[in-house]
């Protein structure tokens, strides 16, 4: 077989590709995008600026339990189920049980997470939702115990100045075009979190995944049952 021939660079050759590279680097530092207006920044239409104007905020909502070796007390039960219903109406993401780490009471505090967790699950939170972690507490003695979780709040933009609306020559859009929609959307926000992150996928159901491969192995027919309210066949009631 015939090797292919290798071609050697020599110094000149070199020189020229250097040369040749440099004026390439020249050409595209002047066409470096920082020159141009960032069009992917730039608001399309004149209501999306206020998309950019509607801030979402977090802040802890969190109760502190006093550890105790007999473990929750029962007003700490109490407490604990309040936190949960309010994590249910704020689809919340997840429950940390913060233990504090280094203290005389650590070894108790770390009981006290645990039937923190153990009370939570019991009272319907996926056990995949509540996390343990540790806080350092030095040498404080009785750190209490945090059990909370990340609440959103979004601060919407203030409308409401339209100057002269009668002022139509230039057929431009009012100033506050497009705030009240804006606003209002944030405001009806179940969870504000969704406008800065999308929710996780629920898992897909194993059950039925099973149930319709077993009735392809069997040959039979996969889909679900006919349903004949859902034929739009002509009513045949007599009046």
């Amino acid at each position: 077989m015939t090797r292919p021939h290798l071609h050697r660079l020599t110094p000149p050759t070199l020189g020229n590709l250097a040369a040749t590279g440099l004026v390439l680097a020249l050409l595209s530092a002047c066409a470096a995008p920082g020159d141009k207006p960032d069009l992917a920044q730039a608001p399309r239409t004149d209501t999306e600026q206020w998309a950019s104007r509607v801030q979402v905020e977090s802040r802890p909502d969190e109760v502190l339990l006093v550890p105790h070796a007999d473990g929750l007390s029962p007003n700490q039960a109490l407490a604990v189920d309040g936190l949960l219903a309010r994590w249910r109406e704020a689809e919340g993401r997840e429950i940390v049980v913060s233990a504090p780490v280094g203290g005389p009471d650590s070894g108790v505090a770390g009981n006290m997470a645990f039937a923190a967790r153990q009370r939570l699950v019991a009272m319907g939170a996926p056990a995949t939702a509540v996390r343990i972690v540790g806080y350092d507490a030095g040498a404080t003695p009785g750190a209490p115990l945090k059990v909370g979780f990340l609440r959103y709040h979004a601060s919407v933009p203030q409308c409401g100045e339209w100057n002269n609306v009668t002022a139509t020559k230039d057929n431009k859009p009012y100033e506050n075009f497009g705030c009240a929609v804006t606003a209002n959307m944030a405001a009806q926000l179940a969870n504000p979190e969704d406008l800065l992150r999308p929710r996780d996928s629920t898992p897909a159901s194993a059950q039925r995944r099973d149930d319709v491969f077993g009735k392809y192995r069997k040959g039979e027919v996969t889909s679900s049952a006919k349903d004949d309210q859902a034929t739009g066949v002509v009513s045949k009631a007599v009046n």
